[in-house]
């Protein structure tokens, strides 16, 4: 399929803020445990979304050339009162409106420091996309809401998930990165509900060197494949970010579809590679940083507070 352009990227965060912001003042318990961030509550995990949303907008508002420490993020915290929704709410709402407004501003090219060999503000419009999104499915996880998102963005996400593994395994491999090796290993991902124009199903081999992309899939390519998840676009991000399980984003339905994706073992050669669990699946450690603490300071981004 054809990247998500940039203003398509911008207008889908400020959707994602809007709805995100909807879950945090819809009498939602702050407090609550967030089920794929165990280390958070749902009032932290906004805090934290918040955040990176913050931290990229001032990386791309000044065309920053290298990291920017997260204490020279203005307002970077949040609310100084806890466990208020409206004020959370409203800060996540002018959050979501710094970066949209500098990523609008800055168009696709400009020159702006990131952690993944794009220096340009396109990668960042793509990828707080992709982190929102994602952040909205904890979120609505640990609020008990329903969850979807847009087909094309969904599909957008799994290759986002794709160039941002294969650069870890390329430049800097994580201990987890390199679990996600194996001859013979292979995933098929296939959304179900997805038409033609959208192409959206993938045939990643697990190869000795590390994850690789077989010719984009097409229907009725992954019989060979060892581990298939197949499901309505709008889960299969969430699923390989390991937040399909029982009760998952989109019902008992979905959870059904992906027969428990949250549990599933990647084999190679019938031995287990990995899991696709919230603390063990290493592709989410090192794509969606924000669940995985430690991965995200790493990588230069805002703590929960």
């Amino acid at each position: 399929m054809t990247r998500l352009a940039h203003a398509r990227c911008c207008d889908e965060i400020a959707l994602q803020v809007e709805q995100l912001k909807a879950v945090v003042t819809s009498g939602a318990d702050l407090s609550a445990t967030v089920p794929t961030c165990p280390d958070w509550t749902l009032e932290q995990l906004v805090r934290h979304t918040g955040g990176a949303l913050r931290w990229a907008g001032l990386l791309v508002r000044t065309r920053a050339q290298e990291s920017v420490p997260v204490d020279q993020v203005p307002d970077g915290r949040g609310a100084a009162v806890r466990g208020d929704a409206a004020a959370l709410g409203a800060w996540l709402a002018d959050s979501g409106k710094l970066l949209v407004g500098a990523l609008r501003e800055a168009g696709p090219d400009a020159g702006v420091w990131s952690w993944a060999g794009v220096p340009d503000a396109g990668f960042w419009a793509r990828r707080m996309t992709h982190e929102i999104t994602v952040h909205r499915a904890d979120a609505a996880l640990a609020a008990g809401h329903p969850y979807e998102v847009a087909g094309e963005v969904a599909a957008d996400a799994i290759d986002e998930w794709l160039d941002i593994v294969r650069f870890v395994q390329r430049t800097a491999p994580h201990e987890a990165a390199r679990e996600l090796r194996g001859s013979g290993s292979s995933i098929h991902l296939h959304a179900t509900d997805a038409g033609p124009e959208l192409n959206a199903e993938w045939i990643v081999e697990l190869t000795e060197e590390g994850v690789a992309l077989a010719a984009r899939a097409r229907e009725g390519d992954g019989g060979a494949a060892r581990t298939a998840h197949l499901g309505p676009a709008g889960v299969l991000p969430a699923a390989a970010a390991g937040r399909c399980r029982g009760g998952g984003p989109g019902g008992a339905g979905v959870a059904r579809v992906l027969a428990g994706a949250g549990d599933v073992r990647l084999s190679g050669r019938g031995e287990p590679r990995g899991r696709l669990t919230c603390g063990g699946w290493p592709t989410r450690a090192v794509t969606y940083g924000g669940c995985s603490p430690t991965a995200w300071r790493a990588a230069g981004g805002p703590r929960a507070r």
